[in-house]
């Protein structure tokens, strides 16, 4: 990404956005509790980008794509949207006929292929429904419409008339892509889109992904556990924790100067390309905390080798600690964090060693 292109608007911008999901209990299941899926994060996509959203399972990235696109009403924050046709948009608060506008600009693409299509609708209908929701085509038209978008995606065009069950899970999530490009979007949210998929099939789709966004000049938040797939595909890369973000940095810089004590544990348990030079991945201690009853302070102390009494009883704020280099740690400049050495492992059907950050 340009500097340039970092410095204009945010095409989305979102500033301590919350979602907190309710635990009932009691004879009268009252509220005792809240579980804090995302906890105050703060994160801006800019146009023409890929975003990396990363983090283990359960931190909250799947819930903070879905509420900024508003599939989950916020508990708190704003979610603004510089649409190119009306304006900056706060989506936080728009009715639905607003919703119904921005949408058209702002798709998703869900995790699981084989849930997120309608087992009872063809494959045209599926592709056609956004298109005949928004009133944009139908008949003749919108049966074109959908010939190229599947191929676009890779299919041919008479597979319209065939049901989901028929096609494999990569050939699923093109679907789901082609559906989600309908519209003509400017951003597209990827949730995990090549996680439940095959290695050799997970290159196919990220190769697809690049390919139709030069050409149709799409931004994408892309969500995942994978580093090796976000570090294949992102030009910057957000790290969340417990309903946080802990570290924004452009790709490179990230991965190879990290500044917050969880990016670098993560980063340790990718396996280098060179067996010869394997170390090991580095041990946290503890759990991962409960969304529904986190640490004082810093979430990720009682699991950080370098914490000290500060970080028991503060949250550290996601702040600039290095030109376009953002961390959530209260010693960022004092410490000397290990980054990845070389480049990352290639994705792809033969020598791809899919990294997981399980720490």
């Amino acid at each position: 990404m340009s500097q340039s292109k970092a410095n204009a608007t945010p095409l989305l911008q979102v500033r301590n956005l919350k979602k907190h999901f309710p635990i009932k209990g009691g004879l009268f299941g009252r509220t005792v509790g809240h579980v804090k899926a995302v906890d105050g994060i703060d994160l801006s996509v800019h146009d023409g980008e890929t975003l990396g959203l990363v983090g283990e399972s359960g931190c909250g990235k799947s819930t903070a794509g879905r509420t900024m696109i508003r599939l989950y009403e916020p508990t708190a924050g704003e979610i603004t949207f510089n649409d190119p046709q009306s304006g900056p948009m706060r989506l936080e608060r728009a009715g639905l006929a607003d919703l119904r506008r921005v949408w058209t600009n702002m798709q998703m693409i869900f995790q699981d292929p084989f849930s997120s299509l309608d087992p009872r609708m063809s494959v045209g209908r599926i592709i056609g429904e956004p298109l005949t929701v928004h009133g944009i085509a139908t008949g003749s038209e919108l049966r074109d419409r959908v010939g190229e978008l599947l191929r676009r995606v890779g299919l041919r065009p008479e597979h319209q008339s065939r049901y989901p069950h028929a096609f494999s899970g990569g050939q699923r999530q093109r679907i789901g892509i082609a559906r989600a490009l309908a519209l003509n979007p400017k951003l597209v949210i990827c949730d995990e889109p090549v996680s439940a998929l095959d290695v050799s099939v997970q290159a196919q789709v990220l190769n697809l992904l690049e390919d139709l966004q030069d050409e149709f000049n799409l931004t994408f938040l892309f969500i995942a556990h994978d580093l090796s797939v976000v570090e294949h595909i992102s030009d910057r890369v957000a790290v969340m924790y417990v309903g946080y973000v802990v570290e924004v940095a452009p790709t490179d810089e990230l991965f190879r100067n990290p500044l917050m004590p969880y990016t670098e544990a993560l980063i340790s348990a990718i396996p280098p390309p060179n067996p010869r030079r394997r170390g090991r991945p580095m041990k946290l201690a503890g759990e991962v905390p409960s969304p529904s009853n986190p640490p004082t302070g810093c979430y990720f102390h009682p699991r950080c080798a370098y914490a000290a009494d500060l970080c028991k009883v503060e949250r550290p704020p996601l702040r600039e600690v290095t030109p376009g280099h953002f961390a959530a740690c209260h010693f960022a400049e004092k410490l000397s964090l290990r980054g990845i050495d070389g480049p990352m492992p290639a994705i792809d059907g033969s020598t791809a060693v899919p990294a997981s950050p399980q720490a």
